[in-house]
């Protein structure tokens, strides 16, 4: 339930941000919120699930091309729902991905089963008072990758279900390394 300049405004507060390309794209499922003429959206629903999924990647993938071929490398970043987008369409970009950056939401489980892929570095983030993306969860999603080889780090903060100063702090550090 937010739109894209609210993802646009977290990436910008990263410590050295202003030196990248930085796009926030809004998601595909537009809707108003509560009785508002706010306008925000959504990445996913229950019903057509995959149809959506596959809507999303493909709309993704065309934001990112038009974009430009000059920009490399790729990190994904999501908070939220976004997270799963994030991982989504870094495992169907039109080139690899140099990395996700995943705060408070966990990774698709499809893609954790699917034993072909391949992931990029990552970085899973929560809050430690968060309920929805709990201490279980990103265990979890932290071992099923480290499984599979990959590189990722973990980052706990103090907070609830935000982007924090903290988790900007974090990912400036990761995307340092």
């Amino acid at each position: 339930m937010e739109n894209a300049a609210a993802q646009l405004t977290r990436l910008e507060q990263i410590p050295g941000s202003d030196a990248w390309t930085l796009a926030s794209i809004q998601a595909l499922h537009r809707f108003y919120r509560g009785r508002s003429q706010e306008v925000v959206a959504s990445w996913m629903t229950r019903e057509d699930r995959e149809t959506a999924i596959a809507d999303n990647v493909d709309y993704v993938r065309a934001a990112i091309a038009a974009i430009g071929g000059a920009v490399t490398p790729v990190v994904y970043a999501g908070f939220s729902q976004g997270v799963a987008m994030a991982f989504r369409a870094a495992q169907h970009a039109e080139r690899p991905a140099a990395g996700v950056v995943g705060v408070g939401g966990d990774v698709p489980p499809e893609l954790l089963g699917d034993g072909a892929l391949r992931f990029s570095r990552a970085l899973l983030a929560r809050g430690a008072t968060d309920e929805w993306y709990t201490a279980d969860k990103l265990n979890a999603d932290v071992a099923a990758l480290r499984a599979r080889g990959v590189d990722v780090q973990e980052f706990v903060y103090d907070g609830g279900h935000e982007w924090t100063p903290a988790v900007a702090a974090a990912a400036a550090g990761w995307l340092q390394t």
